[in-house]
């Protein structure tokens, strides 16, 4: 462990990190270049006396657990993240296709979208954060476990995940979840978490398996998709994507067409947030 590099380099990221990035708000008396240490650990899920030792060159070594924290909190890139764990003396993540820690420029762009139902998905359909109007029109798609994270998974095994959809939608998007499915499955292999994926869902689901077989191909990115909102009725969105192909992950952005009953309809649901939901 490099003490004194560890620390310089946390310190030079921290005061290159602007509150705007962080989604905090800048005060008018703000002063502190960059972050303050309180709000690195706040972002971070650790102690402020934890984080000042690192940066202090004092305390224990910190573990891969505490180190992934921060960098998550700090947005670093992967890159940053692997000179972290190097100058703390331990090894690097291993770089995989459904890794949690979100690219620093999709980060940015989320933080940005307060106003605005998007989310941040990796290559197999597990949703690693959404804002809180995602939230509202979706539902929270991060609080599950296991396969359960997937969305192609729920949709195959949980009646429930179909309820969001109308009842005339839901062959197109078995289809389109399955298509989705075999592009990473060609592109990972049959090692891979969408290996054990499909597997899995060819001895529990007829329907998958079916579709499976018929080897079907994935279509328009940006088709529209009808969600039936518990409280407001039918809504039709978009989905643009922004894609991080480095890291498997992208950007969802949900979309209204304006002067459409459903672009008023997602007006009011920025307004009445996601209460009683």
């Amino acid at each position: 462990m490099d003490r004194t590099e560890l620390a310089n380099f946390l310190r030079a990221r921290r005061e290159a990190l602007q509150p705007e990035d962080a989604g905090l708000r800048r005060g008018p008396r703000r002063r502190t270049r960059g972050l303050r240490r309180e709000e690195v650990a706040a972002l971070s899920g650790v102690s402020s006396d934890y984080y000042s030792r690192i940066e202090q060159q004092r305390g224990p070594v910190p573990s891969e657990q505490i180190l992934a924290a921060i960098a998550h909190g700090m947005h670093l890139t992967l890159e940053e993240r692997d000179h972290l764990f190097r100058l703390a003396g331990h090894e690097t993540p291993q770089r995989t296709v459904r890794g949690d820690h979100i690219n620093a420029g999709l980060m940015r762009i989320l933080d940005r979208l307060e106003d605005t139902p998007a989310q941040v998905e990796n290559i197999l359909g597990e949703t690693l954060k959404q804002t809180w109007l995602a939230v509202a029109l979706l539902g929270d798609e991060t609080a599950y476990t296991g396969l359960e994270r997937s969305r192609v998974f729920r949709w195959f095994t949980d009646p429930a995940a179909r309820e969001l959809f109308p009842e005339e939608d839901h062959e197109h998007h078995s289809r389109t979840l399955t298509a989705h499915l075999a592009a990473v499955h060609a592109k990972t292999g049959k090692n891979s978490p969408a290996g054990t994926l499909v597997e899995t869902l060819r001895k529990r689901s007829r329907e998958f398996a079916d579709l499976w077989d018929e080897h079907p191909i994935v279509g328009p990115y940006c088709e529209p998709k009808r969600i039936q909102h518990p409280r407001l009725g039918l809504i039709e969105v978009y989905g643009q994507i922004l894609l991080d192909p480095d890291q498997f992950q992208t950007l969802v952005i949900f979309t209204t067409v304006p002067g459409t009953e459903s672009h008023e309809k997602l007006q009011l649901l920025s307004t009445i947030g996601n209460q009683q939901l």
